[in-house]
């Protein structure tokens, strides 16, 4: 071979290595790990891991998880460097103070455009909605509701508005209230523990029984409850004010309209977007199913299994949904 041309091959092949190198580097920078968030309840902690196992099983990339409160993350997502990329389970309105900073004002975060819906209320066991025509909050203000409702024989219906302590709880209180069922069902405040045992043995025995629900949550998995109608959400007839707030919290609220339904996305680091540009599109197209999460839900928190099980068999058989997300269908 001429020494001209074995000169050209060498160049050629050392030109083809440093390139080969330049993307090998181009792909290690696109795949920098990424930092999920895992704030505390349950349905938080199956999507960080749901988010988790499809960036390392499906993008090939490597993921930690950092468990923290909502804005310690959303500080963190705004920083940019990788300390907490997602928070993987965003409530609006019940966050909007921090995405109308860190989204709308910094532009530092960015919120997935899929979502699911979360709604919060009253349920009763479906067969007490069928059997009785149990359908609107005003149903359970009447004579018939305190008999079908007197789970303990006392002459008076029961209704359980949530445990003690809970923000949720004294917003049940007002409804009880102002929708006029305290004068037929007394509001209880028992631990959810204790009720929801009370609940199973209702349910056995096919009894009445109604309470505080919302979803997602395992209890639409285990049973089959239905979600009593509330008028539609307006905000002038729903003020709201927290004991922390106010000593007279009780007296200067009024509600008489259902609760508004929220959205729940995932909220993300826009850094992401030059870190790790095919994690960053994933989670700008999750969109996640309400039942989907309450199953997951009470197979973790019910049956006992490891969140990463449960999270691990619904990616396996929800193939379809992940190409999806990920734009390959």
């Amino acid at each position: 071979m001429p020494i001209n041309r074995r000169r050209r091959m060498r160049y050629l092949t050392t030109t083809a290595t440093v390139t080969v190198f330049a993307l090998a580097a181009s792909v290690a920078t696109a795949q920098e790990k990424v930092m999920v968030g895992e704030p505390s309840w349950p349905g938080a902690k199956i999507m960080a891991h749901l988010i988790g196992q499809v960036i390392e099983g499906r993008l090939g990339g490597e993921v930690g998880y950092a468990p923290g409160a909502n804005a310690v993350i959303f500080e963190a997502m705004d920083g940019g460097r990788g300390d907490i990329d997602v928070h993987p389970d965003v409530w609006l309105p019940n966050q909007a103070s921090l995405t109308d900073e860190y989204v709308d004002q910094k532009g530092t975060v960015a919120l997935s455009s899929g979502f699911y819906e979360g709604r919060a209320g009253f349920c009763t066991p479906t067969y007490m909605a069928e059997e009785h025509n149990i359908r609107s909050i005003f149903d359970l203000a009447t004579p018939d509701a305190q008999a079908l409702y007197d789970f303990d024989g006392d002459g008076k219906g029961e209704i359980w508005v949530g445990a003690s302590g809970w923000s949720s709880t004294n917003i049940h209180k007002v409804k009880v209230r102002d929708y006029g069922i305290e004068s037929f069902l007394e509001p209880s405040t028992e631990d959810e523990t204790v009720f929801y045992s009370r609940l199973k043995d209702a349910i056995a025995q096919r009894k009445g029984v109604v309470f505080y629900c919302y979803s997602p949550h395992y209890v639409h998995a285990l049973y089959d409850v239905t979600m009593i109608e509330e008028p539609e959400y307006d905000p002038q007839q729903y003020t709201m004010i927290q004991p922390d707030q106010d000593a007279d919290w009780y007296n200067k609220s009024k509600i008489t309209s259902g609760d508004e339904i929220k959205t729940v996305k995932v909220a993300y680091s826009r850094s992401l977007e030059s870190r790790s540009p095919a994690a960053a599109s994933f989670l700008a197209n999750i969109d996640m199913e309400e039942d989907a999460l309450s199953q997951m839900t009470a197979e973790v928190v019910v049956e006992g299994k490891e969140v990463g099980e449960v999270v691990s068999a619904w990616i396996a058989a929800n193939g379809e949904t992940i190409d999806g997300w990920l734009g390959l269908n």
